[in-house]
């Protein structure tokens, strides 16, 4: 059993696991390719990522893969709380250049599925965060690509200030949004 959503950008959903609670603690279903499919996310799997953020306010991305190695992303939290956004890169999309922002959590147990054409990202809002995610293809680091998560022209409303927050060296010098060619027809 699951509960899919669509975010203000339809593409883009919420999907929530239900979950069985008694007095040992709680069990879910997280991912179940039949009910996926049932639910419009007919994709597959094909790597898991992991990563472990220490600080609140740690920004990761935001990131995409260029073809032929795009991918689908499911993201989840298995401890802690993200901002987790994605950013519409298909220029030909009505959306094109809007983003959308949930926050996931280990208590609220949201997944959010984030497909190809669009960049990703989260922040951390709590400290010791653990989130993993699913994706469709492989990684390519030839096809590894981003955008700067503070580009003015996106103007994402990040739990942050800029001052604060905590990021690689490649997310600093990521390329503004208007400056990258065509990815996504």
């Amino acid at each position: 059993m699951l509960t899919v959503v669509p975010t203000e950008i339809p593409e883009v959903k919420l999907v929530t696991p239900k979950a069985f609670a008694d007095a040992r603690g709680s069990f879910a279903e997280t991912y179940n390719h039949k009910r996926f499919v049932e639910n419009g996310i007919a994709v597959n799997f094909v790597q898991d990522n992991e990563s472990h953020s220490v600080k609140a306010g740690t920004i990761r991305g935001l990131h995409f893969q260029s073809h032929p190695n795009a991918q689908d992303k499911l993201v989840r939290v298995l401890s802690g709380r993200i901002l987790d956004v994605a950013v519409d890169m298909r220029r030909s999309s009505k959306t094109y250049g809007r983003w959308v922002a949930h926050e996931l959590s280990s208590d609220n147990g949201m997944q959010m599925f984030v497909p190809i054409g669009f960049a990703h990202g989260f922040c951390t809002l709590e400290p010791n965060t653990h989130v993993l995610y699913k994706v469709t293809g492989y990684y390519a680091p030839e096809c590894d690509l981003g955008v700067a998560w503070d580009d003015p022209d996106l103007a994402i409303r990040w739990p942050v200030d800029a001052s604060q927050a905590m990021l690689s060296d490649k997310d600093m010098r990521q390329p503004r949004f208007n400056s990258l060619p065509e990815y996504f027809a």
